[in-house]
């Protein structure tokens, strides 16, 4: 099991390993709108634990450019494993 921690709110949330964030940060408070990767709404900020999640996609690439790593989509993001620690 993986687990999310939310920098802001203090909360932290297991995963199963290779799980989608989109779900949690949604519940968290994360604002959605597209969910493709498009609109940028749910950027989040990795404080800790960013080689615990999936590869940028192209859509975050796009997006975010020299920035993805540092800053994600959250509805583009899985967690592998271990921990993830955000800000949003």
């Amino acid at each position: 099991m993986a687990k999310l921690i939310f920098d802001t709110t203090g909360d932290e949330v297991e995963l199963a390993d290779g799980a989608s964030i989109s779900d949690a940060c949604e519940e968290a408070g994360v604002p959605f709108a597209c969910t493709e990767g498009v609109c940028g709404t749910c950027v989040i900020e990795v404080l800790e634990g960013k080689e615990n999640l999936s590869s940028p996609t192209e859509e975050e690439m796009d997006f975010l450019g020299d920035d993805a790593g540092e800053e994600r989509l959250a509805c583009q993001c899985k967690i592998l494993s271990g921990t993830v620690k955000i800000r949003f």
